[in-house]
């Protein structure tokens, strides 16, 4: 759940980004809120075994280091923003974290379980 609300406050900071033009503040926010969630994405792909997905998130999360910044062009990083909105959107269909059962089932019948 963490991470989707992340997914969604990354994809709401983006577009204000690319429609608005944007302060320096606003900027380093910016940078911390697309990085964290993009960590956390890197987080949950790696669970799921999807490294592709990491790889990709993790090369965002390096583009968006509030600490060490990328310098680009005005028009490139426009370009970047609109990559990682679409980036994040898709990660929200295609990586579903699974819900972890809280108590483990005593009917659940596995291969090589003793039975009660």
């Amino acid at each position: 759940m963490l991470t989707k609300m992340r997914k969604w406050v990354s994809i709401v900071a983006l577009l204000l980004a690319v429609l608005l033009r944007s302060s320096v503040s606003y900027r380093i926010a910016l940078e911390f809120v697309v990085c964290v969630a993009a960590l956390l994405v890197v987080v949950q792909a790696v669970r799921a075994g999807k490294y592709f997905w990491a790889a990709g998130f993790l090369a965002i999360a390096v583009l968006f280091n509030p600490a060490v910044q990328i310098v680009l062009s005005r028009k490139m990083f426009v370009g970047v923003e609109l990559v990682c909105i679409a980036a994040f959107l898709v990660s929200l269909a295609v990586l579903k974290t699974k819900p972890i059962l809280s108590i483990p089932s005593i009917t659940n019948r596995t291969p090589g379980s003793e039975s009660l």
